[in-house]
């Protein structure tokens, strides 16, 4: 029988009980990882997301945490710990999109993007690096956005610039963190039809169908094709790549640039 890319891992998964999240979670659970499945409000979805893998055979535990909340991701990681004695790949995918006209952005509707899409990640990987030090071995993925490497929808600047500071942080920790064993990538998805994407587009006025004729696949994408890539970068497969943002977008022809 063919070896499982992540067998006998543990990933924690923020923002897993829906969309890109659940995606990942369940493909890595495929793939022999044991998956600890982030949620803030929905248990519900969460514990739908765990059931899903423990019916495959798969190890799931549901973890609330708001990822914003230092605090609260350190009692999430310590559970996880608890339960699983390891955590050997992080993804940060929670995310909050508030579509707002530029010069309309104020403190309160950027600040909780910031908490959640900027420190949201740093309080992640403060949460898991001691035990990924003590093993000499880590991955940590970023799912960042196209919106951080140019423009198309509107009313989006603030969660842009959010995910623009993501891929540069993604690559300050690659940094930091490679004398560790420690590898830190990133992944910007296209438009993804999930729930937050579906209806920033609605509050936004975009077609999404205009989307498909603007990508050279002429499709949208899927949760899955998004996950996919993730295994890619948790796995063995990429051990000697880090500090990388990955545009996995169906080849947009609306942008002026990829150049990250």
């Amino acid at each position: 029988m063919k070896q499982r890319r992540l067998e006998n891992k543990v990933a924690l998964i923020t923002g897993a009980s829906r969309g890109i999240g659940k995606a990942i979670a369940l493909c890595f659970a495929q793939e022999g990882a044991t998956v600890a499945v982030n949620y803030a409000k929905n248990r519900k979805s969460a514990e739908e997301v765990c059931s899903a893998v423990r019916s495959a055979g798969g190890r799931a535990l549901c973890v609330k945490a708001d990822v914003g909340d230092g605090q609260q991701v350190e009692i999430m990681a310590q559970e996880v710990l608890n339960e699983y004695q390891q955590i050997d790949i992080l993804i940060n995918n929670a995310g909050v999109l508030n579509v707002i006209p530029t010069l309309e952005t104020t403190g309160d509707n950027f600040d909780r993007m910031i908490e959640v899409n900027l420190k949201g990640v740093i309080h992640c990987a403060r949460a898991v690096l001691a035990s990924m030090k003590q093993q000499r071995y880590g991955r940590i993925i970023n799912v960042s956005s196209i919106a951080a490497l140019s423009t198309s929808m509107g009313g989006i600047t603030g969660y842009a610039m959010t995910k623009a500071a993501l891929n540069l942080l993604t690559r300050r920790l690659a940094n930091e963190l490679g004398p560790h064993n420690i590898t830190v990538n990133g992944l910007a998805p296209g438009f993804i039809p999930t729930d937050m994407s579906l209806e920033g587009a609605k509050a936004a006025g975009t077609d999404v169908h205009s989307i498909v004729d603007r990508t050279m696949l002429r499709r949208l994408g899927e949760p899955m094709d998004i996950a996919r890539v993730a295994l890619f970068l948790a796995s063995e497969d990429s051990g000697y790549m880090t500090g990388q943002v990955l545009t996995v977008d169906g080849g947009r022809i609306d942008y002026l640039t990829h150049s990250v």
